[in-house]
Parts: C-alpha cells; sequence; structure tokens
C-alpha cells in the first residue's frame, strides 16, 4: 500500500507549511515553561463515507476532560525524541494504533493551553494503512471514532459551545459526539486550510453543563458575535 497522501490532501499539505500558531488560537505561546505535549490528527480514508479523522473520547471519570472528545495524544515521556514520537506511543497506548500504519506528514505549529499548562504540538499524518482500533484502557478512554470529514464541514452539524465560565468556541455535533475545546479548534483551522469548509450559520448555540470537562480556553477561543463564519 502507497505511503503517498491522497490527491485530496494537497491543499491542506500546501498551506501547513506557512501555519502559525495565530491561525488556530489567539492565545501566544510562551517562550519558556509549560509541559511539552503532542496530539495525532490522524487522517485516513474509508469507502463510503470518504476522508476521515481519528478521535477518541475520554472516559466520564477522569478528573479532567472528562467525557471530551480529542485527538489521541498527550504529555510527553523523557524517552521520546520529539513531537512525533509523543504523538505516535500516545496513539499506541491508548486505542492501539500500530505506529508503522501512520505516515507523519508535518508538525504543526506548538499551542498554549493555559489551564493544563500544556504546550501542544500537533502532529499532522496520513494513516496509510488502516486497521481496528480500540480502547486499551476503559478508564480513560470510553470510545473511539472515525469522523467523516464531510459530515464535519456539514453546516448542520456544526455549532458553538459555551461553557460554564462563559468560554464559546466552535464545535462539531457528530455520530453523538460533541467535540469542542482545543480539539474543535484545531479541526476548524484544518478544515480552512484544505479547502473543505463550507459556511455555516453560529446561530445555534450550545450550553455545556456544569460538570465535566474542566474549561479550556485554546485553539478556536472565539468572542460572542452573530456574523457568518465560514
Amino acid at each position: 500500500m502507497t505511503r503517498r497522501p491522497p490527491q485530496w490532501m494537497a491543499p491542506l499539505l500546501a498551506r501547513v507549511g506557512t501555519a502559525r500558531a495565530e491561525d488556530f488560537t489567539r492565545l501566544v505561546t510562551p517562550e519558556s515553561g509549560g509541559r511539552e505535549s503532542a496530539v495525532l490528527v490522524l487522517l485516513g480514508e474509508q469507502p463510503g463515507t470518504g476522508p476521515d479523522v481519528l478521535i477518541l473520547q475520554r472516559a466520564a471519570t477522569l478528573r479532567t476532560h472528562a467525557g471530551q472528545p480529542a485527538f489521541p495524544g498527550g504529555a510527553a515521556d523523557p524517552e521520546d525524541t520529539d513531537a512525533r514520537a509523543t504523538a505516535l506511543r500516545e496513539a499506541n497506548e491508548e486505542v492501539d494504533l500500530d505506529p508503522a500504519s501512520v505516515t507523519v506528514l508535518a508538525e504543526l505549529p506548538k499551542l498554549w493551553i493555559p489551564v493544563s499548562e500544556f504546550v501542544v504540538t500537533p502532529v499532522l499524518a496520513w494513516w496509510h494503512a488502516p486497521h481496528p482500533v480500540r480502547p486499551c484502557e476503559p478508564a480513560e478512554v470510553a470510545h473511539v471514532a472515525r469522523l467523516p470529514i464531510a459530515e464535519l464541514v456539514d453546516p448542520a452539524n456544526r455549532v458553538r459551545v459555551r461553557h460554564p465560565s462563559g468560554w464559546i468556541g466552535p464545535a462539531f455535533a457528530v455520530r453523538g459526539m460533541l467535540v469542542w475545546g482545543f480539539t474543535a479548534g484545531v479541526l476548524s483551522t484544518l478544515l480552512d486550510l484544505g479547502g473543505w469548509s463550507r459556511p455555516w450559520s453560529p446561530g445555534r448555540l450550545v450550553d455545556l453543563p456544569p460538570t465535566g470537562a474542566t474549561p479550556a480556553p485554546s485553539a478556536g477561543t472565539d468572542e460572542v458575535d452573530e456574523t457568518p463564519v465560514r
């Protein structure tokens, strides 16, 4: 099986090389400090549903980010050589992803999550040899899904969420998941960079419950306005 990414990824790959942190978030990444971490933004393709992205849902019993959909990933370990190694190791530990099935394409700009003091590097990759994945530790990961890009960009599935803290940002309501926060912000920008986004109205505002995931103003932080969003 070829490891060359498909043609539908070409517009995204042509633009991510010059992407800046400011394209993803209004928060300034500190020059020093913070805990280094990485997430794997794994794009694949399936017959019938087309291009997709791998997303996991964290267990509802976790102390932080409980029940929240996210990219596979986590904090760097001392033995990790770089962000790519962190992202692939974490994906293997969380969902049993075979690193050999993945072609890493690019490291995106480092992004700052102040609530957890993480400096996160999203690692963009092509899943050239897809295989079944699963939650390796149900106490940490409740569910794993491949969310089709066509469903993510469907205007009917795009909303904004409001946390009890007052934070408002973009979100996707797809296949029983409400993807919000850092993950939704990164996805929203990548969909724009790839030229896949469709016009949508920010009129649908969903209130998050007062319990659950810790508020995390991060990528995709948004102000309250009613201007149509692309």
